[in-house]
């Protein structure tokens, strides 16, 4: 063993020495490509304290807050500069209700989260809060759609609630909301947890960027359902099941 042992460091010894000088030179005044900011977003899940205790605390905390939010979470989260924050999942949005997270947080129903440890939730954390949210923190809202449990019609009264701002009945349902701030910045319904999904069409318009079929979910029996996935920034290119996205206006 000695023997074998000296051996090795003999010739462990008698490598040649690869380790050399290098200079890398970033010439920034070349550079032709520029990558879009909202690649590298966020992503703000309820699962464990992220929403509630960790972004959200309500207004009546003794945990100092700003109109409810952990005035230390906001101020790093403002630090960060974060481009897109997607909400609110994941597999929590494939049994999330929008309309149970809307009106006085009072009177919101209670959800309990079979996603992530059976936890009970009182909706005080909505659609409000998290473009809200959005809007403190200078963030791109990126809104995940139920298709879990959730309808197309669902899904498209939610579009209609945070971008209409005209005399339509899910537009008057949000009464005195900053819609026209909601209308430019709303960002894409997307399938969350779902599985085998069949993509069956290609679209560019400012509203509609992909009709979608999903035959099953992660944690639900399988129920056929035809989603319309929407966006106003991004057009989508589908084959077969695979798709991709292309930014379809100049991202600042």
């Amino acid at each position: 063993m000695k023997n074998l042992l000296t051996t090795l460091i003999i010739s462990a010894s008698a490598l040649p020495v690869m380790a050399q000088d290098a200079t890398v030179t970033l010439r920034s005044d070349e550079a032709k490509q520029i990558i879009p900011r909202e690649i590298y977003g966020q992503f703000a899940e309820h699962l464990g304290t992220c929403i509630y205790g960790g972004l959200w605390v309500g207004k009546g905390s003794q945990i100092p807050n700003t109109d409810g939010y952990r005035t230390d979470v906001l101020n790093a989260l403002k630090d960060l500069k974060v481009p897109v924050l997607r909400w609110p999942g994941g597999c929590f949005a494939d049994e999330y209700h929008w309309m149970d997270g809307i009106g006085p947080q009072s009177q919101r129903p209670k959800m309990q989260n079979n996603n992530w440890g059976g936890t009970i939730e009182d909706n005080s954390f909505g659609t409000h809060e998290f473009l809200n949210l959005c809007e403190l923190i200078g963030a791109e809202p990126y809104i995940s759609g139920n298709v879990g449990s959730g309808t197309v019609e669902e899904i498209a009264k939610w579009v209609e609630y945070m971008t209409s701002d005209g005399d339509t009945p899910m537009a008057n349902l949000h009464g005195t909301s900053n819609t026209s701030a909601w209308a430019t910045r709303a960002g894409d319904v997307a399938e969350a947890c779902a599985r085998n999904t069949t993509l069956t069409s290609t679209a560019d318009t400012p509203l509609t960027a992909v009709t979608m079929t999903t035959t099953s979910s992660s944690r639900l029996p399988a129920v056929p359902a035809t989603m319309t996935i929407t966006g106003q920034r991004c057009s989508w290119t589908v084959s077969g099941t695979a798709w991709t996205d292309s930014p379809s206006t100049t991202i600042p």
